[in-house]
């Protein structure tokens, strides 16, 4: 254990941060012998586990808005977060205080004794620790990377959801999506609800329901979802496998696949949701960083966290649908470890004008390389290189005007960059 005790919640991110010398090391036996430790329990409380490669969090805030609107207390964990620690731990949909987190990093530094945990480890049990003590209806845990060996999985869920199966993280997950999806369906328990979100799934997400003994609900099949010219409507199924059909549902702001899934997991855990419920949580729903809209000056801002083809790929869906009256400008940061020719081959039908930010640190991308790679899908795109994402935000200011967007996305770190000098000029 480190000597002196942490006085806030700046230095407990300190003391955890130093805790472990790797950011990531899957398993689960380090994080269940604390928590055994820690006699984490919930009996009061229903457990969602939600993952996937995108997704995630939109359907996590899907569940939290209908849940809450229907009178239920919720209880959320996500991550990472973009301009406070806080906001990765959430009850009722507000934040938890910093005194709560100091006292929930002390019961598991005071529990861990000589075993060495990582940050997001840590931060799990402390998370859980909040929750247990809250107990609250419901709580929707999601995962932070694949499934099977992630630290939210030492929490049996009643639910467990996996919205969609791509290629990311391929050096920790494996490098098909069948073996992303093994991985990913690891959450699934036996005798409990296993909901699919993605209309075609690896073989191997059923295959594990299979092997478990899960009841899967699949999208395509067990649930559908149509989008009309003014609405949309949904179809699915109760746990006691009653068909459910609702008709001319509000579109909400965040993907409508992920409200689809998050209507089946409700369905699951409440007898007879809420019609007005469920209306109002569908136009209440918005999150930090994914299809955020600011404005930058007199022009449009929209913040997305996609770093992977298939979230590019659906902002690119979402933009061609209403173009702007002038030219896109697309702020790109990402990681070196990302596939940047895919996302970009997804934007560049969308996109007119390319500013490049380098992001620091071992995996950050270059923005030169980021340019480099967009000359080789068009030799005459109109690029522009920054040395970091404040001073790609201030040179979009001097080529942009009020008919033209802005889209700033590419990675959690270009985003929140880009909120913190935003919030700042505010």
């Amino acid at each position: 254990m480190l000597s002196g005790s942490p006085e806030n919640l700046s230095e407990w991110l300190e003391r955890i941060e130093a805790c472990h010398p790797s950011d990531i090391e899957l398993g689960l036996d380090r994080v269940r012998d604390v928590a055994a430790r820690l006699a984490l329990d919930f009996p009061r409380s229903k457990v969602v586990t939600i993952a996937g490669t995108n997704g995630k969090g939109s359907t996590q805030t899907f569940l939290d808005h209908m849940l809450r609107s229907a009178g239920y207390s919720t209880a959320c964990y996500s991550s990472p977060h973009f301009l406070r620690y806080n906001e990765r731990v959430r009850i009722n949909g507000a934040e938890v205080s910093d005194a709560v987190l100091c006292e929930a990093f002390a019961a598991v530094e005071a529990a861990r004794g000589t075993i060495a945990l990582t940050y997001f480890e840590y931060g799990t049990l402390a998370a859980l620790k909040i929750f247990a003590q809250q107990a609250p209806d419901v709580v929707l845990l999601e995962v932070g990377l694949g499934g099977r060996l992630d630290a939210v999985n030492i929490v049996d869920p009643q639910v467990a959801v996996v919205t969609t199966v791509a290629l990311d993280h391929t050096d920790w997950l494996g490098d098909t999506r069948e073996l992303i999806g093994r991985e990913k369906a690891g959450i699934f328990r036996a005798g409990t609800a296993a909901v699919c979100g993605d209309p075609e799934p690896p073989e191997s997400v059923a295959a594990v329901a299979h092997e478990l003994g899960a009841s899967m609900y699949q999208v395509g099949t067990d649930f559908a979802y149509q989008e009309l010219s003014s609405g949309w409507c949904w179809q699915g199924h109760t746990r006691a496998g009653v068909a459910v059909e609702l008709t001319d549902l509000p579109l909400p702001v965040l993907p409508l696949p992920n409200a689809a899934t998050a209507l089946q997991v409700l369905h699951l855990l409440l007898e007879s949701p809420s019609r007005k419920a469920i209306e109002s949580a569908l136009r209440a729903a918005t999150m930090t960083g994914r299809m955020q809209q600011l404005m930058l000056g007199d022009t449009e801002c929209i913040l997305d966290v996609a770093h992977n083809p298939q979230a590019a790929q659906y902002i690119a869906g979402r933009l061609a649908k209403s173009p702007p009256a002038g030219r896109l400008h697309v702020l790109l940061g990402m990681l070196g470890d990302k596939d940047v020719s895919g996302v970009l081959t997804a934007l560049q039908p969308v996109g007119q004008c390319w500013h490049f930010a380098s992001l620091g640190g071992p995996r950050g991308q270059s923005a030169e390389a980021l340019a480099q790679r967009m000359h080789v899908l068009d030799p005459q795109a109109q690029c522009w290189t920054y040395e970091n994402v404040p001073s790609a935000l201030s040179g979009v200011r001097q080529h942009v005007g009020a008919a033209d967007r802005v889209l700033i996305a590419g990675s959690f770190f270009t985003v929140s960059a880009a909120l913190e000098q935003l919030e700042r000029s505010t």
